[in-house]
């Protein structure tokens, strides 16, 4: 027996031990598991390599603890709504939470997330115009400014908002950056020397011991959240970096979507941050204090309930979500999303609305920024053209907004992207608006871009060459894992 042969033995055996550890190990999605066992055997060795990197399931530990939540009653909170509720007691301020008490319940129920109807929601879909409020917002700060992004990059916005929170600092205010660190990979250890100086804070997300090898590929942080005294929140699309604002050649134009909310839901946005945080930091764990929510009465009208979820999950909160809006569409579904891979409750939900009349309205970029992911984004959307949907591909740019409106009356915002990766591998946090006028404004943003794109029909998909079935077809295979 020559060593080839040997090798090979060896190679065939050790593929077959991967494939029964990934099956064994990975009692979850049967999709997922065929589509790692196929990388196992068309990429021996490498491909548990992949695996190692790309595949792990997170244990269900609680990842996110303050032992402080306790002192401001959200259990006890939680538990008036839901009693209220279900006698009917509930006093909905706003139509729009009253006819969609059901989604209402099931947030509350499963994520606990309150419902707040006392709130003021300014919409940004170009990022110059929002981070220049941001920075505004910054500049007027008074006692902490908290931030979370999943990317902030070390170029002209990244220095000049650090440069800003330098100065916050100085000024004696608390700073803290929360920062993602496989998407802000870009940023080195001087990027927060001066900011450190200053007295300002920042953790990484899930850091890696080694500086250029970071094995958890999955599970990142891919919220983006800002609250500044406690009265004033951001949540939405944009990361912080020059192609947020349209600078980059490749991408040209960034289309996206965020909103910056004043009212009782930021509480709800300070105490995801406050969790967050306290799992990346050391040193520096956020204490209970008063100012972190301070008492005021806000004027606004819109309802509001912040969902979040993760692979730490037992439930896939926002996707949930999701599916519950769709499948109460009576009459329009508006979608924009960079990334459409659905899983099949969602393809079926989107499927079953347009086969009852539900208007279904999707627009994604009309040019890729992961292959990959484009050409699986296009298989499941030929699935609903079928339907009946209609689908929109938009040319100015790079549409990366995740919004959902559904009959004109509730809407989702956030950081969740119609995929698997945002279902179930990223940590994630969405706002769930239930306001007819914001609903509208979001319809009005979907109908300008209308100008920009092109429809895409059932004829042309089916006119596709066969090198793009090709491609499509290997990328629906991998999405699962995508």
């Amino acid at each position: 027996m020559n060593l080839t042969s040997v090798l090979l033995g060896l190679i065939f055996v050790l593929n077959v031990v991967s494939a029964v550890f990934v099956i064994f190990r990975e009692r979850r999605d049967v999709g997922a598991t065929w589509a790692w066992l196929l990388v196992l055997l068309f990429i021996p060795l490498l491909g548990f390599v992949l695996y190692l990197l790309f595949g792990q399931n997170l244990r269900r530990d609680r990842l996110f603890q303050w032992e402080d939540l306790k002192e401001l009653g959200i259990d006890r909170i939680v538990g008036e709504q839901l009693a209220q509720m279900n006698t009917q007691q509930f006093e909905f301020r706003s139509p729009a939470a009253r006819a969609n008490r059901d989604l209402i319940y099931m947030h509350l129920i499963n994520n606990q997330a309150l419902l707040t109807e006392d709130n003021r929601v300014d919409l940004f879909t170009d990022g110059g115009e929002k981070f220049e409020r941001l920075f505004r917002d910054i500049e007027e700060a008074r006692e902490y400014i908290h931030l979370q992004y999943y990317i902030i990059q070390n170029d002209e916005l990244g220095v000049r908002l650090i440069r800003a929170l330098t100065k916050k600092a100085r000024e004696g205010l608390k700073v803290r950056v929360l920062y993602d660190e496989l998407g802000s990979r870009s940023l080195g250890r001087a990027f927060f020397r001066e900011f450190r100086q200053a007295g300002g804070e920042a953790e990484a997300f899930f850091p890696s011991k080694f500086r250029l090898l970071n094995y958890r590929l999955n599970y990142r942080n891919h919220r983006k959240l800002v609250i500044i005294d406690g009265t004033t929140g951001y949540v939405g699309g944009f990361n912080v970096g020059d192609e947020y604002l349209g600078l980059h050649p490749r991408f040209g134009y960034w289309r996206d979507t965020h909103v910056r909310i004043q009212g009782s839901a930021v509480y709800a946005m300070q105490i995801r941050f406050i969790l967050d945080w306290n799992q990346a930091s050391h040193d520096y764990d956020i204490t209970y204090m008063p100012s972190l929510f301070p008492a005021q009465r806000f004027d606004g009208d819109v309802g509001i309930q912040i969902v979040t979820s993760g692979p730490d999950s037992e439930f896939e909160h926002i996707k949930n979500g999701y599916l519950k809006m769709i499948s109460s569409a009576s009459e329009s579904i508006y979608i924009q999303t960079p990334y459409f891979i659905p899983d099949a409750s969602i393809l079926d939900a989107l499927r079953i609305a347009s086969f009852s009349g539900v208007r279904v309205n999707i627009m994604i970029p009309d040019k890729p920024d992961h292959p990959f992911v484009y050409w699986a984004s296009l298989s499941h959307i030929g699935e609903l053209l079928k339907s009946g949907a209609v689908v929109y591909l938009y040319g100015s740019g790079f549409i990366h907004a995740k919004t959902l409106v559904v009959d004109g009356q509730m809407a989702s915002v956030g950081t969740a992207n119609i995929d698997v990766r945002s279902f179930k591998l990223n940590f994630e946090v969405n706002a769930f608006l239930y306001d007819e006028g914001i609903s509208r404004e979001l319809m009005e943003a979907f109908h300008r871009d209308i100008g920009v794109s092109r429809i895409l029909t059932l004829q042309e998909y089916r006119r596709r060459s066969g090198w793009i079935r090709f491609k499509e077809s290997i990328s629906r295979l991998l999405s699962p894992i995508l």
